[in-house]
């Protein structure tokens, strides 16, 4: 062989300088439905591989928010609901098999993340009659009217939400005006909003709670539902663990 082929030869499978890895692949997450009569029993959602906007993990607070949904069908029977920052959209998923009016299941506008929730919503409708559903790309704050229905006109009455799920939203700080925003521009005075998050950054907790202060700048009334512990996301170090491991839900009750 040539000496220039043979080095050529040498160097053809060494990876370059800047290479990149392939980003990580989607993977499946299960939930198991508490209740002991309900079909389907288990609910698989695909998730993307990872996300700056954590939306490639099941958090707990939507495995709270899911439990509670399905016990208290009622708050979802007959209603219209948007989530918000709906990641793997369990609650949203859940809300569709209660029988609610209509869901809206919305995350940040990525097409990766948004075909995600599609493909969980859709295998599902392959085992259940679902409620009638949208998922939606939406970034909080901005006109809700507009980014689900395509009119730049606010939402009527008839089109407001009887219920807005907030599933572990409250640690991005910065936006809780927005988030509040939203829900005060698209919640019906009958309404109200489910809050539930978990403290993963334990030395701002009160930075989280702090919500619960915002909210009332919107005339939104806070009402505490539970407290529960549940195992920690992330293995850190044992003396944050039990902050780490808390559930925290509210409501948040329209005062306008």
């Amino acid at each position: 062989m040539p000496e220039e082929e043979e080095e050529l030869s040498l160097g053809l499978f060494e990876e370059p300088t800047d290479f990149l890895p392939p980003p990580p692949q989607s993977h499946f997450a299960t939930y198991e439905r508490k209740l002991e009569i309900v079909d389907p029993k288990s609910i698989k959602m695909k998730l993307v591989g990872k996300s700056p906007l954590w939306g490639h993990l099941l958090w707990n607070a939507g495995i709270f928010t899911a439990d509670y949904i399905d016990s208290h069908p009622e708050l979802v029977e007959n209603k219209r609901v948007l989530e918000l920052g709906a990641a793997a959209a369990l609650p949203s998923l859940i809300c569709s098999l209660n029988n609610a009016s209509e869901v809206i299941a919305t995350d940040y506008p990525d097409p990766d993340l948004i075909s995600h929730i599609e493909y969980s919503f859709n295998e599902l409708e392959k085992q259940a009659k679902l409620s009638e559903y949208k998922v939606k790309g939406y970034i909080w704050g901005n006109n809700v009217n507009e980014s689900i229905y395509g009119s730049k006109e606010p939402l009527t009455d008839e089109l407001k939400f009887d219920l807005i799920i907030l599933s572990d939203l409250v640690f991005n700080h910065t936006e809780h005006h927005k988030l509040l925003t939203t829900c005060r521009n698209s919640l019906k005075r009958s309404g109200k909003c489910l809050v539930v998050f978990s403290p993963h950054r334990p030395w701002l907790l009160k930075d989280d709670l702090s919500f619960f202060e915002t909210c009332k700048e919107y005339q939104f009334k806070p009402e505490k539902i539970d407290l529960i512990n549940m195992k920690p996301m992330f293995v850190e170090d044992e003396e944050t663990a039990e902050v780490r491991s808390r559930v925290y839900s509210y409501f948040l009750i329209p005062e306008w």
